[in-house]
């Protein structure tokens, strides 16, 4: 992607759209590794691969999450 990286460059009609991008590549990384660990067969080298970027992404969707949905002290 060649839109910034930093968010507070980002609309929040951006950021959702990205949000959205995520979530669906996380969970398709989630079933990928189910499936991979199923079959037994799974290089390690890949299956950790896969992991590291299923984390980041995570990280992406909190920090995301968290600039649509700030912390209201109440």
């Amino acid at each position: 992607m060649n839109a910034p990286t930093d968010l507070s460059m980002k609309t929040d009609d951006v950021l959702k759209v990205e949000l959205e991008v995520f979530r669906r590549e996380h969970r398709d990384l989630d079933e990928s590794i189910r499936a991979l660990q199923a079959i037994g067969t799974a290089d390690q080298l890949t299956l950790q691969r896969l992991k590291k970027k299923k984390l980041r992404l995570k990280d992406k969707i909190a920090m995301i999450e968290d600039r649509l949905l700030p912390d209201i002290i109440a």
